[in-house]
């Protein structure tokens, strides 16, 4: 995959509004403020291709981006306690609905905050995932924020508290020191490669 040559293709605020699948699909979901547009813009070199904003909540549509015959799909983020209970369903729908309808969805990039437990999203999440057997990974994201002995205890104390761990791919990522990203890359890659 040519992660440079990314451009954006489109954004759906409702699920009529989504195209037939045309190619394979890559979608970034998790807790609003997470970093899913941030880690989009870093895996593809680019600046600002998905909008990132200071303020959680801001992504409430369901964004495409294009990379070669491959899309990622930044979700929109959440469990943002300050958003009203009518935007929370409308999101919690969009979501659902995404991942529930018939797309070319090849692996969803599950992004946990590396500082803090899973909340109780995050969980219904994995476990709606595990039971839709649809593929993914969990990426902690912000891991340079933590300090070796407080990684070791977060990435323990995960093991405990995220169903079936020991069976997930997870990588730690960073958009301060990089880490993670070619580790990221290679997957999709991968995944991308075999549909040639």
């Amino acid at each position: 995959m040519q992660f440079q040559n990314a451009a954006f293709a489109a954004a759906f605020g409702t699920l009529s509004q989504l195209p037939e699948p045309e190619c394979i699909e890559f979608a970034f979901i998790g807790r609003s403020n997470v970093g899913k547009s941030t880690l989009i813009n870093q895996l593809v070199g680019r600046k600002s291709l998905a909008r990132v904003s200071a303020v959680p909540g801001k992504t409430a549509t369901i964004n495409f981006y294009r990379v070669d015959a491959v899309y990622l799909v930044d979700l929109p983020g959440y469990g943002y306690a300050k958003t009203s209970k009518s935007e929370q369903e409308r999101l919690r729908k969009l979501i659902a609905g995404y991942l529930q309808s018939d797309r070319d969805l090849r692996l969803v990039i599950q992004l946990l905050d590396m500082r803090h437990a899973p909340s109780k999203d995050d969980l219904q999440m994995i476990n709606f995932l595990i039971d839709a057997e649809i593929p993914f990974i969990i990426i902690f994201t912000k891991a340079d924020k933590l300090n070796k002995s407080e990684r070791l205890q977060r990435i323990q104390a995960f093991a405990e508290e995220i169903p079936y761990a020991d069976q997930i791919h997870t990588v730690c990522c960073s958009s301060q020191t990089k880490e993670g990203l070619s580790e990221v890359r290679a997957i999709l890659s991968e995944i991308a490669e075999e549909q040639n």
